[in-house]
């Protein structure tokens, strides 16, 4: 206790957060929706524009949630109301790049939930907390969701996760969102459940916040060069306050004084301190003051960072930039470009990527340092399509042979979501190359976001298989694969012989594919001569099998009675099933005694090189070894829906059925074996790749596919 004649003690000052470096009246908000103080909101919703700090302040407070990092830094020095209970740390799913769905599937892997569908997440998610298990969700850059920018995935998890999630009254939900969507999320919830977090909005302000950053920026201690107005405190004290001011409190305020102090420490020739003139507003003047000091026009600088602010994904390539500013401005940046790096410095940034089958030339990327940067970059193109456009025109002239096998991997993955911001996707989607070789998730977000009216029937086809694709993670070989099955399927053969000439290496042939519902089982079998009626057997020439004299190869399915071209088992019994016989090689139907069809004998089967084996949505097929368990396995079919029935000739036809129909297919390559039965069609060697020719379809016919080429998207 101090006397009467002694002053009272200064209570002594909390230091800042140490990463944040300011942001109290936020942290102190956000610390009592973790607190669960009374009268605190249940749903947080953070937003503000590009640049002001969002992502800084939530990842600074995400240090206070988490157990261990918390250790690490001086508790007691801060401001206890800014300083969270020490609490299990929450679920943080990180959306960029991701899908709504795939956010879903990541909380549920996360609480380990047992829904199988995304619907039934939300109701397993309110009833842990019964479970003693609470729930408590941070969702960070929700501005950065989806593989494609263009897509507009933001919005789809603000409305297919986030209002969800805040509807649950035992689920506690922080979120940093893009402002348009802010008001959107609190919509509908009672009054007092949730509260936005502004940082645009006067109440929120941290000017002294400002003032640090800038400092901290500006000192040598933390890398800055030793210069007249860095080495003295006052001056630096000073110019700090000078740029905070400049930058204010609104929109893009934290990354106006990043860029603007980088700036100045880059060039400092020239720079005046005294001079108000030079110290920026906005993203947007750093860039033009910038280049004005380095005596460069603004468009130009503008120019060089477009393809950066348009690219697609962590960044472009080293060697795509050149051409791709020359593209966007419409003119020859390479003189630009080669005395540009230090006007560009400071707002790019390398990405290095590693792993096996990155090329050299793509293993380092040029991103921008912030997407505030990008926000700005683009404001400032008069025509975001036209620029799209010839980006587009630029990437497919860099496809070899417009090989999309042999195309660079940002080309053959980003190329989509270029041409959807042109405007111009829908061009695009006619070559199964792009269709095989393109990362399935990224191309599949860019075909959903178009028009389904605007989709060719290759699209859509595409569009119907994705989902089957993305699931299984399938290699570039098995995608062509089962695309040329889809391809069959949906009666674009034209599309299906693209791909097995470019795509040599398939490991199966569709041979035909018919829409036939109820089928119970399927197995392959052989008819008599005498008993076949099937055109395609009468036209094929004797030299491509056995004699005529032998039995036909036949594809034989349980099918409800009425299906046409089926015969009944037992005439005489109307509950008895149906049998469909067709041509194993041709899909034809054969009018023909189903009494009359022999299945092959066990020895028989054993002559083949190939086996399979089965499960509910797979099949298997492996070469037999010489000895049991030498087996290995050739290829793998993956359906979207189970089979309901399987089997496989001795020569390699794989008979498969699901509820959508019945298909062959001749596995690849086929081995020579002691062939009992006669093809109407093809031998197995016949299978292999035709010559490389166009296709060519009846002229009523859909367009065939064709590889894009100059005249595939028009300029802009």
């Amino acid at each position: 206790m101090t006397s009467p004649t002694q002053a009272p003690e200064r209570a002594k000052a909390h230091q800042p957060h140490p990463y944040i470096g300011g942001r109290n009246a936020a942290l102190r908000a956000l610390t009592a929706w973790r607190m669960e103080r009374p009268g605190a909101p249940r749903v947080v919703i953070l937003t503000g524009s590009p640049g002001t700090g969002c992502s800084r302040l939530l990842t600074g407070f995400l240090m206070l949630c988490d157990p261990e990092h918390r250790k690490g830094i001086e508790l007691a020095a801060l401001d206890p109301a800014t300083v969270p209970p020490d609490l299990p740390a929450p679920a943080v799913p990180s959306v960029a790049g991701l899908t709504a769905a795939q956010t879903l599937w990541l909380l549920a892997d996360h609480y380990g939930l047992s829904a199988t569908r995304t619907a039934d997440i939300f109701p397993e998610l309110g009833q842990l907390p019964l479970s003693g298990r609470p729930v408590t969700i941070v969702v960070p850059d929700v501005d950065r969701a989806g593989p494609v920018r263009g897509t507009g995935e933001p919005a789809h998890v603000v409305r297919d996760v986030l209002k969800p999630l805040a509807a649950v009254e035992s689920i506690r939900l922080l979120a940093d969102v893009p402002r348009e969507f802010a008001v959107e999320l609190a919509e509908g919830l009672p009054p007092g459940v949730a509260q936005i977090i502004d940082l645009d909005a006067p109440e929120w302000a941290d000017p002294e916040g400002l003032v640090r950053q800038a400092e901290a920026l500006l000192n040598p201690q933390f890398g800055a060069p030793e210069l007249p107005f860095t080495t003295d405190p006052d001056a630096r004290r000073a110019l700090a306050e000078v740029i905070a001011r400049h930058a204010g409190d609104g929109a893009g305020s934290r990354l106006t004084v990043h860029l603007a102090v980088q700036s100045i420490l880059m060039h400092p020739e020239g720079f005046d301190p005294e001079d108000a003139s030079q110290l920026p507003g906005s993203v947007g003047e750093v860039l033009d003051l910038h280049a004005q000091r380095l005596d460069t026009h603004p468009r130009a600088l503008r120019q060089i960072l477009a393809p950066l602010a348009l690219a697609e994904g962590d960044g472009l390539p080293v060697h795509l930039l050149t051409p791709l500013a020359s593209a966007v401005a419409e003119r020859d940046m390479s003189e630009d470009m080669a005395r540009g790096m230090l006007l560009v410095a400071p707002f790019i940034r390398p990405v290095e990527r590693a792993g096996e089958g990155i090329p050299e030339d793509g293993r380092t990327l040029l991103g921008l340092q912030h997407p505030g940067i990008g926000e700005a970059v683009r404001a400032g193109i008069p025509d975001v399509p036209g620029a799209q456009a010839r980006i587009a025109m630029e990437l497919l002239e860099a496809v070899p042979h417009q090989d999309w096998a042999k195309a660079g991997a940002y080309v053959r993955d980003h190329i989509a979501g270029h041409t959807l911001g042109a405007g111009l996707l829908p061009r695009l989607l006619t070559d199964p190359g792009l269709f095989a070789h393109a990362e399935p998730v990224r191309l599949r977000a860019a075909v959903e976001a178009v028009p389904p009216e605007q989709l060719g029937a290759p699209a859509r086809t595409y569009l119907r298989t994705a989902p089957l694709l993305t699931r299984t993670q399938a290699p570039a070989t098995l995608r062509a694969a089962l695309l040329e099955t889809a391809f069959v399927e949906d009666g674009l053969p034209e599309y299906a012989a693209v791909l097995r000439r470019t795509v040599p290496e398939l490991p199966w042939h569709t041979l035909w594919s018919v829409p036939v519902a109820g089928v119970d089982a399927v197995t392959v079998g052989k008819l008599p001569p005498s008993a076949a009626a099937s055109d395609s057997a009468a036209e094929a020439p004797a030299k491509q099998g056995p004699p005529e004299s032998a039995p036909l190869a036949v594809a034989v399915s349980a099918v409800p009675r009425g299906t046409p071209g089926s015969s009944p088992l037992k005439a005489d019994d109307p509950k008895a099933p149906a049998v469909l016989v067709q041509d194993l090689a041709t899909g034809s139907v054969i009018d023909a005694d189903p009494t009359q069809i022999v299945r092959f004998s066990d020895d028989e089967r054993a002559t083949g090189p190939l086996g399979f084996s089965r499960g509910a949505d797979y099949v298997r097929v492996w070469r037999r070894g010489e000895q049991k368990g030498d087996e290995k396995i050739v290829t793998a079919l993956i359906s979207a829906t189970p089979f309901t029935g399987t089997d496989l000739s001795p020569d390699g036809i794989l008979l498969v059925a699901t509820e959508s129909g019945v298909k062959a297919l001749q596995i690849r390559p086929a081995q020579p074996c002691a062939t009992t039965a006669r093809r109407s069609g093809p031998a197995p060697q016949a299978a292999e790749p035709e010559p490389a020719r166009a296709p060519e379809p009846e002229p009523e016919a859909a367009l065939a596919p064709q590889a894009p080429g100059p005249d595939a998207l028009p300029t802009a």
